[in-house]
């Protein structure tokens, strides 16, 4: 039983685009750019993380999910450290990412390094959720 991770092909369409989190074109030029991985256990994909450069400049990843039976066994920190290696050996100095307060995961993210650096209110139709929480790391 082995984990690893991959870039995203456009073979893993049918498992990350869900039209709630990403558009079939979008997929595609994440796919091109290698700014999504795809997470397996076993050669079965458990997971998908997203990424963007938010100001031009700084990684930010905008979606990390893993199964529910994958969960708090140690994959998904080996997947942000894999991310925040790859994005140092790239160059970059800092990366952020967000999470909502009502989420669980900003105390992974706490965990893992991440500080809290505002926040954002989403009330405006279609996109009314939870307060957003930025958090970021350096590099």
């Amino acid at each position: 039983m082995m984990f690893s991770i991959t870039y995203a092909t456009l073979e893993d369409k049918d498992f990350v685009v869900t039209g709630e989190n990403l558009s079939e074109t979008e997929f595609e030029l994440k796919v091109r750019d290698k700014r999504c991985y795809i997470l397996r256990y076993d050669n079965e994909r458990i997971g998908v993380m997203v990424f963007n450069l938010i100001f031009d400049f700084i990684p930010f990843l905008t979606l990390m999910y893993l199964h529910t039976a994958y969960q708090r066994k140690g994959f998904g920190k080996q997947a942000m450290l894999h991310w925040e290696t790859e994005m140092r050996s790239l160059g970059f100095k800092m990366i952020m990412l967000s999470t909502q307060v009502n989420e669980n995961a900003q105390h992974f993210y706490r965990k893992m390094g991440y500080k809290d650096m505002g926040s954002i209110v989403m009330d405006i139709a279609p996109y009314e959720q939870p307060l957003e929480m930025f958090m970021g790391k350096a590099l």
